[in-house]
């Protein structure tokens, strides 16, 4: 792998460290970060022995890919030597609802600029990420694209005018996943269950249920018959959630999600 900055130390930075060096994608001494007022960075290095740069210069000085990690409010604000600094190198960024216009504007002078959007599980390796390039890549360009996101886990390439889509289902995803599992320990409360039966069997049920469909590769819904017995436990709770809607609950959850990101990506 090439020399790659990080504009940011945060979370998903730290993430896509730590996918790329337990993947043996690259070494410590290829990768550099600059954080802002805080700590982060000296703790990723600490953590992972990565260089920390003392300031753009030296953070893009010999990098041939900047990977743009800090916080999506902070674009409009940003060095404006961004600019020429990032002439001739890729820019990946992974700021969520920022258009490739508006990076655009930002790295004016870049080979190439890559959309990216994440989402939380690729902070353990386990995550989706949609992206989209300003051009088309060239071969060393994709390669490394296709290595950094997958250090975050699955990628996939959509157009931009998906990545709203994207945020509402994947991106804010795990969101719902979530919810969905305290929902059902609290069900199991309501059963009768201790929290920590109820907590454990909700968790491993979600985790089991999803490497089952992962492996199989079938349609969610054959999964869910061979599960149904006619007029049984199974068909009884399903014939529950039928009655209130749950499809068309999920279904407006990530369309207003989408709605919104939508509106938080619009050009200014």
């Amino acid at each position: 792998m090439p020399n790659i900055a990080f504009l940011g130390s945060g979370n998903m930075a730290g993430a896509i460290v730590d996918g790329l060096l337990a993947k043996q994608a690259a070494a410590p001494a290829d990768l550099v970060c600059l954080g802002g007022d805080d700590d982060t960075a000296t703790k990723l290095q600490a953590r992972t022995g990565i260089r920390v740069a003392t300031s753009l210069d030296a953070l893009l000085a010999g990098a041939d890919t900047l990977v743009v990690a800090f916080k999506p409010q902070h674009l409009a604000s940003a060095d404006p030597r961004l600019a020429s600094l990032t002439a001739g190198k890729l820019v990946v960024s992974i700021l969520a609802g920022k258009r490739l216009t508006s990076l655009a504007r930002a790295f004016p002078q870049a080979r190439n600029i890559v959309r990216t959007m994440p989402n939380t599980p690729g902070q353990i390796g386990a995550g989706i990420t949609a992206w989209c390039a300003r051009a088309p890549l060239a071969e060393k360009d994709h390669a490394i694209v296709q290595t950094l996101l997958g250090a975050l886990g699955a990628a996939v390439e959509v157009p931009e005018t998906d990545l709203d889509a994207v945020t509402g289902l994947s991106g804010s995803g795990p969101a719902y996943v979530f919810e969905f599992a305290a929902a059902l320990r609290d069900a199991g409360l309501a059963a009768g269950l201790t929290r920590d039966t109820a907590e454990k069997l909700s968790v491993e049920t979600l985790l089991g249920a999803a490497r089952l469909l992962a492996r199989k590769q079938i349609d969610p819904e054959i999964l869910r018959d061979q599960v149904t017995s006619p007029n049984g436990t199974t068909y009884a709770g399903l014939q529950r959630m039928k009655a209130g809607d749950f499809r068309g609950l999920i279904r407006e959850t990530v369309l207003a999600a989408t709605a919104r990101s939508k509106e938080l990506s619009q050009d200014t």
